[in-house]
């Protein structure tokens, strides 16, 4: 599990985010959003640069976000070509999450456990069979409930 090396306000020249770090969010802001939504858009991009955006159901274990999805649908397409992703639970207190979607091959039997266990709780169903879906790990994340006054953004180890 990674850990935040750095907490800050985001750069956004022109729109009132305060300098003094007074209001920013906690870590555990964004762990709640991120474990009780039901719904999360993921954004991808396809070969071409155009973007492509659609929602998937997951589960926030370990400070990693897990989604599945069929090999031929758009989203996996493009992951194969690109990893790169951004996602954000629904609701109105916005989680921004930057990273990389890993696909899960030869997972940990604890793992495994701990995802089924978060999808049954969440969704009612779920399967032990992970392998081939996603992980993504937050490189970058920026999240708010009042904007400007409350934006907030932690970088991780290997952001750029």
């Amino acid at each position: 599990m990674a850990e935040p090396v750095e907490r800050s306000r985001p750069y956004v020249p022109g729109y009132g985010v305060p300098a003094s770090g007074r209001g920013m969010l906690s870590w555990d802001h964004v762990e709640e959003r991120m474990t009780v939504a039901r719904n999360y858009w993921v954004s991808t991009v396809r070969s071409d640069g155009r973007p492509h955006l659609s929602p998937v159901w997951g589960v926030w274990v370990d400070w990693a976000f897990y989604f599945g999805s069929g090999p031929q649908t758009r989203k996996v397409r493009n992951l194969s070509e690109n990893p790169h992703v951004a996602l954000h639970p629904e609701g109105d207190d916005v989680v921004i999450l930057e990273g990389v979607a890993e696909r899960i091959t030869d997972p940990d039997p604890a793992l495994v456990e701990k995802v089924f266990a978060a999808s049954i709780a969440k969704y009612g169903t779920g399967s032990r069979d992970i392998e081939g879906s996603y992980a993504v790990r937050p490189r970058v994340v920026f999240a708010w409930t009042d904007f400007p006054s409350t934006a907030t953004r932690w970088v991780f180890d290997g952001a750029t």
